[in-house]
Formats: C-alpha cells, structure tokens, sequence
C-alpha cells in the first residue's frame, strides 16, 4: 500500500517521509516540482499540481493513504480523483483556527476551512490534525536576534502552547499507518505539553543561545505596518487577532503525543536548542 505526500517540500511532510520510508512502508513524495525534492533513496516522486487536475491520475494510482497539505485550489477535483483511484484514507494537516469564531472570512482559517468542508463528503475515511501554533513559529524571530536587535511585538503576553513540528509528524504517521486505529477519522486538535507567553519564549531563546533577547512592545498598528513589508495586509490583521485573543484568553493544552501516543511531548525548549543555530547572525 502506497502512501502519497502531498507538499512534500516542506518540513512536516519530510519528516513524515523519512519515518514511513523508515518503517518499510512504500511512499511517494508529491509536489508541483518534483524536480526539486530531496528524498530517501528508494522513495518514489511524483507530479501533483493542484491548479492542473491531468497531474492527479499518476500521482494517485496505487495509492491508498494521502498525507495531505492544505490547499483549496483544485481540491474538489482532488477528492473526486483520490476516490476514483481507491484511497481509503486522507490525514489533513489542517489548522486549529478553523475552530475560531469567522474562520469562514479569516485569511488564514479560511483556507484550511475549504479544505476541511471539501474532504466532508468524501467516500474515504477522513483524518483531520488541527495543529495550532507550531514551535517553529519562533524562526519570525531569527532576524533581530541574529543582530542583536529587540524582538518588538505587539501581545508580549499572547499565550500559546506550540508543538514540535515532529509531534506531528509522529501523530501523523501513526494515524496514516494505522497502528493508532483510534485517531482514524478523528479530527484532533494538536499542541504542545505547556502554555508560553511570547515574551517566555524568547526567554527560553535566550537560554538556548546563551544570551539576552530584549523584547520590545509596540503598538498594534506599528506590528501590522512592520508585517505588511513582507506578508498581505489581511494575514497580517488575522495574526493580530490571533494573538490578541490570545492573550485576553490563553491557548489551552490540548491533544499532545503524550495523550494520543504515549510518548512524551517534546518541549519548546528542546527545539530551541535544537535550533539554537538558527538564531544566529551570518558568519558567527
């Protein structure tokens, strides 16, 4: 049985490649540019654009297990084509701010909301992973501590509880092997094990690199102006928001590797150390 990764560029989805090609378990790596994927020696590649509906019979065929990156362009016709060539099971890396109230009009909720409402009606088993804030989030903050500048935000105090990008791999590996039976057909809202403030996590940052990050608050206008230089306007606001709802009203700890898996969750502080170099100006 082939399991197909779709995105397989990007870093969750190669780390669930490595495991199932680890474990034996025959996979295909998907992308619009399969020319410039790295992968595993023996791991198949394969076309899949979703804007180009022709890409999807050989990208499909002999599959019967999709890890799929959210993307609502093309993914009706997606669904209809994964059910014609005999998937029996999609796990959506979706997003927990489809859970949000306006998540049909948020920029960033929306699109994983399509996907979510596409895959509904599907005649295939459906997983769905609602990561909320990844711990990898932090590498937004890469540029000023690597220059010894201020971080400068706008929620210093906005409270969230991040997941190690490889908890999800783990959880969504063990959902598409189905040696966890129990999260087929779930739709699981996934975090790290602890709550964080921003300014706590820069401090965990600090440790990790061995010296002070200053952090600096300022307006919430002032961080939509700095933000739009390199993300639309619109996303810029639904992360403003996001992180003004989490402050007034912290992330809770939800479903984590240790309550679906058995196995401890993996910190924020260990992928800051695990990243420490990351946080580093070039050529230091």
């Amino acid at each position: 049985m082939t399991t197909l990764i779709t995105g397989a560029r990007g870093k969750v989805a190669q780390a669930v490649i490595q495991r199932l090609h680890s474990a034996g378990t025959p996979v295909r790596a998907a992308s619009a540019r399969p020319a410039e994927l790295t992968v595993p020696a023996g791991v198949e590649t394969a076309e899949l654009a979703l804007n180009r509906p022709e890409t999807f019979g050989a990208a499909l065929t002999g599959v019967r297990s999709v890890f799929l990156y959210p993307e609502p362009a093309g993914i009706h016709e997606l669904v209809k084509a994964a059910g014609a060539a005999g998937v029996e099971h999609v796990v959506l890396l979706s997003s927990a701010s489809v859970l949000a109230p306006g998540a049909e009009t948020d920029p960033l909720a929306s699109h994983s909301l399509r996907v979510e409402r596409a895959l509904a009606g599907a005649g295939f088993t459906v997983t769905l992973l609602r990561p909320d804030a990844f711990a990898a989030n932090a590498l937004g903050w890469a540029y000023p501590i690597g220059r010894d500048l201020p971080v400068r935000l706008a929620y210093p105090e906005a409270t969230l509880a991040p997941i190690h990008p490889a908890d999800i791999a783990d959880i969504a590996v063990r959902a598409l092997t189905g040696d966890g039976g129990s999260l087929a057909g779930r739709a699981l809202t996934l975090t790290g094990p602890e709550q964080l403030t921003f300014r706590e996590q820069l401090a965990v940052v600090s440790d990790a690199i061995g010296r002070a990050v200053p952090v600096e608050r300022i307006t919430r206008e002032r961080a939509a102006e700095e933000m739009a230089g390199h993300m639309p306007a619109a996303m810029a606001g639904s992360l403003l928001d996001l992180w003004a709802a989490a402050t007034a009203t912290p992330v809770a700890v939800a479903d984590t590797t240790e309550t679906l898996l058995g196995a401890p969750a993996r910190t924020f502080r260990q992928w800051a150390r695990e990243n420490a170099h990351a946080f580093r100006a070039p050529g230091r």
